[in-house]
C-alpha cells in the first residue's frame, strides 16, 4: 500500500455521476489525498482557478461543457496534470483529449489500483512543471479571467468570438514570450491551417480594436513581423 503524501496532494475530481464521484472521493481520501469534486465543466473551471489543485481527474461526458473544452480551458493558463476518465473508447476521442492537453487517458470501467498508479505518475510529472500562472490578468482597465473564460472592461463584459478568445488564451498562457505564427494557427484553427497567416492579421486587428486603448499603437498585443505575436502585461 503506497504511503500517503506528507503534504496532501489536492485532487480535483470532475464527474457528473454522483456514485462514481463519491467512490473516488472515498478511495482518494483513504489514500491520503485532499479531494474537491465538481459535477460539471463550469464548476471544474472555477475550482481549478480558485483552488489550484495538484492534479485533475476529469470525465469527458459532462452535462454543460465537453470535457475537451474543459481541458483546453484549464490548459490555457495552467500546466496542472490532467488525467481523463471516460467511457469513450474511440481513438479519435482520445487523440482530441490528448491534443487539448490531457496527460493520460483511462477508459471506464477501470480498476482503482490502476487509477491510483496513473494518478501518482501524473503527480510526479507535475512536480517538474512550473506552478500555475495567475488565472486573472489585468490589462489596464481590462480584466482577463482565464478560469471563467471572459473579459471585462470595468464591470462590463467584452464580447469575444471563440476564435478571438482562443488566440488571447494562447498568448496569455505564454505571456511575455513570442508565440510563433504556425503554433498559433495550429492550436486555434488546426494543423491544416498553419500556413494561413492572413487569418492572424485579421483576428489580431479585431482583438486590438476590442482590447487596446489605441489599436494603432498597441500596448499589450505586439507583432514580431514574420515571426509571431506576444502579449505583454
Amino acid at each position: 500500500m503506497p504511503q500517503a503524501p506528507a503534504t496532501p496532494t489536492h485532487v480535483l475530481v470532475v464527474d457528473d455521476d454522483p456514485a462514481i464521484a463519491r467512490a473516488m472521493r472515498i478511495n482518494l481520501v483513504a489514500q491520503g489525498y485532499r479531494v474537491t469534486v465538481a459535477a460539471d465543466g463550469t464548476a471544474a473551471l472555477r475550482a481549478a482557478a480558485d483552488r489550484h489543485p495538484d492534479v485533475v481527474v476529469l470525465d469527458l461526458g459532462l452535462p454543460d461543457l465537453d470535457g475537451v473544452d474543459v481541458i483546453a480551458g484549464i490548459r490555457g493558463w495552467s500546466p496542472v496534470p490532467i488525467l481523463v476518465l471516460s467511457a469513450r473508447t474511440d481513438s479519435a476521442e482520445k487523440v482530441a483529449a490528448l491534443d487539448a492537453g490531457a496527460d493520460d487517458y483511462v477508459t471506464k470501467p477501470f480498476g482503482m489500483d490502476e487509477l491510483l498508479a496513473r494518478l501518482r505518475a501524473a503527480v510526479r510529472r507535475g512536480t517538474t512543471a512550473t506552478g500555475p500562472a495567475e488565472p486573472v490578468l489585468r490589462l489596464g482597465e481590462l480584466t482577463v479571467d482565464l478560469g471563467a473564460k471572459r473579459v471585462l472592461r470595468g464591470s462590463e463584459p467584452v464580447h469575444l468570438t471563440p476564435t478571438e478568445w482562443g488566440i488571447l488564451e494562447m498568448l496569455a498562457a505564454h505571456r511575455g514570450a513570442l508565440v510563433g505564427q504556425r503554433e498559433l494557427l495550429r492550436r486555434v484553427w488546426g494543423p491544416q491551417y498553419e500556413d494561413n497567416t492572413n487569418y492572424l492579421r485579421v483576428y489580431l486587428a479585431q482583438l486590438r480594436r476590442k482590447l487596446e486603448p489605441d489599436p494603432a499603437h498597441p500596448r499589450y498585443l505586439h507583432t514580431e513581423p514574420g515571426m509571431g505575436y506576444r502579449l505583454d502585461v
